[in-house]
This record gives C-alpha cells, structure tokens and sequence, in this order.
C-alpha cells in the first residue's frame, strides 16, 4: 500500500507523512489534520481576520477584510490555509455568511472543523483511490484529481453539518450559515458552494481587458432546480408582500423561518423541506491570464457588480488592502442604494495568484 501510495507523492505526500507520523497507532486522520491546523497557526500559515497572507515563495497573496453590519453582531468570519496540509502548492480559502440568533457560532464552528475535516478525507480519498485497479490516477490526472476533491467535499460536508446538528453547545435549529471555499493546488482551483456567497474571477480577455467570471451560483429559493426540490418536500417558496423580489423558503403550515437562500450549513426545522447542504463542486485550469478571484458574501454582492468587483480590486495599488478597498465601496454603495434597509454584514478575500513570478 505504503509502495502505491508513493507514486502519487506530490499529490499528498505531506499529509500521508504526517498521519503515519502522528497516527501510526490508530490511523486517525482527523486527529492529524487537526494537529496540522494547529501547527499551520502556530507558523502564521492561518489567518482568521482581516489582514493578508504572503508566504515566501508562494505564488499566493490573499487579502481579507470583514465588516459589521446594522444588524447586530458580525456573523461574517473567513480563514486562508497556507501550504494547506504541508503542500508548499496548495492552499485553502473560505467565506462563511451566518443567520439567525446563533449564526455567528455555527460559521465559526463550520470555519474550523470544515479545512481539518477536507484534508482527512481527502487523504483517504487519495489513499483508496491509489489502491483500486480500475483507476489510474496518472492517465488523466486533472479528471482524477477533480473526482478526489469532489467526493472529498461531499464527505466532508455532510460529516459537518450532522457534527452541527449533534452539537451539545450550538443551537442550529434555526440557525445556519453559507459556506464558499476554494482550494488551489498548483495551476488547478477547486470551489465548493453552499448557499449565496460568490466567486468571481478576474482575467484578462483577447482584447486585454480585465473581465469577470463568475465561479459560482448564488444558491436562492427561486432558482428552478432548487425551487422545484423544495417544492418536492413538501417546502414552500414565496416573497413577502414588502419584500418582492426577495424568495423565501418556509415550512408546509407555518411563516417560518423564512429563509432567503436554499443551501446552508445547520437550519436543522427546514432541513426536511428541501433545504441541503450539499455543495456544488467546479473546478478550474488557472493560466498566466487568470488574475485574482473574490469571494465574498452576499453583502458585497447585493450592491457590486462582478464588473466593479474586479475594477475596484484591480486598481488597488496595494494587493494586501484589496479586500478592505471592495468592502469599503460596498459600504458606501449600501448607503446610495438601500438607505432604508439595515446593512448587511460585509466581507471578501482577494486571492492573487501570481504574486511572485510563474516558474
């Protein structure tokens, strides 16, 4: 096993090295990514509030900036990995929008259990992937690879969101959060998506203009496949009559909870009425025209556009206060455009990908 696993030493090379080190006895893989997170903090390598990363000789720089907004307590909260899971090429990236009365304390909880319970399942993605002879992982390693990572996330978010809903000290009843991540591993991005945070990348078109591209899709209740599967459990999809425009999910018989997307993390009373949290998973080749990505909540978005996104954080001089830049201009387009509505909580990452030559 050890001799197959070799082969594809690049891909996991560290975190194997790791779990046999720290685990030998028991195999536990959770246990080691989470003495990996611990050690990633200790080396500055993690980064949980507004500020910015650059590690030496990495090709990354992220920006990240959050804001409160009128509503109460920020529920907004982000992390960027660095050499996520001892791969000097990989990273890790994500934004998390909570709701309801507890909704600060689930997006942390989900911020901090969602990296370490990745990388573990990768690994053993990886690891039984390596060991079946109807997979060769090097005839079309992009294809492979994207596989691993989607089943990866797919394991790892419904072993969150059951952990969540065990929690003895969270009350996710009515409470839950969006959760928007990206891991980039060499020239590869990965994004996973639950609920209406998004993703927008910047590159550069034939013309040589910096245009958007928008990564994800801002999982709302009308959206007709969503609609149509909440509809089939038995949920409800309506606007209220002073907020057209604005779709809810609620319960068969009751004005609850009201809920203004369709995939979450915790919302454990709609959880049966077509509300998931299954992410949609995408990946995508990064080239020397692709410049940076924004992920951010729908604070941002509800008042930007992808096109002024993208302007704002290109013509910021300094890349490690991009993100400050694009909050602070949807603060004050907040104030033009929704005078009589609370502001949100607002928050962002700016991702650059070329900070340091290509090699």
């Amino acid at each position: 096993m050890v001799e197959t696993m070799r082969q594809f030493s690049s891909m996991f090379n560290g975190l194997a090295r790791s779990i046999r080190g720290k685990n030998s006895g028991n195999g536990d893989g959770k246990e080691a990514a989470e003495a990996m997170a611990k050690d990633a903090k200790k080396n500055d390598l993690i980064l949980r509030s507004s500020g910015s990363v650059n590690v030496d000789g990495s090709n990354n720089l992220a920006s990240v900036f959050s804001k409160r907004g009128r509503k109460g307590v920020n529920q907004d909260c982000a992390i960027v990995w660095e050499e996520f899971g001892c791969q000097a090429d990989m990273l890790f990236c994500g934004i998390f929008d909570g709701h309801g009365p507890w909704g600060h304390f689930v997006a942390k909880k989900v911020r901090e259990s969602m990296p370490s319970s990745l990388l573990c399942n990768w690994q053993e993605t990886l690891a039984q992937a390596s060991l079946d002879p109807k997979i060769d992982l090097e005839s079309d390693k992009k294809h492979q690879r994207f596989h691993i990572w989607k089943h990866s996330y797919l394991r790892t978010c419904a072993a969150v969101d059951h952990e969540l809903e065990q929690h003895r000290k969270i009350d996710s009843f009515y409470s839950g959060t969006t959760a928007l991540t990206i891991v980039r591993q060499g020239d590869l991005i990965y994004v996973a998506n639950i609920g209406d945070s998004r993703a927008v990348l910047a590159t550069t078109s034939d013309d040589g203009n910096l245009v958007p591209v928008q990564l994800t899709v801002d999982f709302k209740p009308n959206l007709p496949q969503e609609a149509e599967r909440i509809v089939q459990c038995k949920g409800r999809v309506f606007c209220l009559h002073d907020e057209p425009g604005v779709h809810r999910v609620w319960l068969p018989d009751e004005e609850s909870p009201g809920l203004a997307m369709s995939r979450a993390f915790g919302d454990y009373c709609i959880k049966d009425y077509g509300l998931i949290s299954v992410p949609e998973v995408t990946q995508r080749h990064i080239t020397c025209r692709d410049q940076f990505v924004v992920l951010a909540t729908d604070g941002v978005w509800d008042v930007v556009s992808n096109q002024e996104a993208v302007q704002i954080v290109s013509s910021t001089p300094d890349k490690q206060k991009a993100a400050k830049q694009l909050v602070e201009y949807a603060v004050r387009a907040w104030k033009k455009k929704r005078k009589d509505i609370a502001m949100d909580d607002i928050s962002a990452i700016c991702l650059f990908f070329h900070s340091s030559p290509l090699s």
